[in-house]
């Protein structure tokens, strides 16, 4: 799911310039149905945005933000 976020966002593993998982960690699956939180806690920086796993209700996304200010209002996260 980081995967995806970062091709969402127009970057590439390429850009990361830290994250908080290991190598193996990156590869545990995170759980888009209900149920409980299998991804494991991180953040991940890239020039341009900063990484972070949500959840709601035990599905399990990735979310972003810019990291540095743009005068982009962030919309609520985890949920409706």
């Amino acid at each position: 799911m980081i995967g995806i976020e970062l091709t969402n966002r127009q970057e590439k593993w390429e850009d990361v310039i830290s994250c908080t998982l290991l190598d193996r960690e990156l590869e545990e699956p995170f759980v888009a149905g209900y149920g409980v939180p299998n991804g494991k806690p991180f953040t991940l920086w890239t020039r341009t945005r900063v990484y972070f796993p949500v959840v709601y209700k035990g599905a399990e996304w990735v979310s972003s933000v810019s990291r540095l200010p743009d005068d982009v209002p962030t919309s609520h996260v985890g949920g409706y």
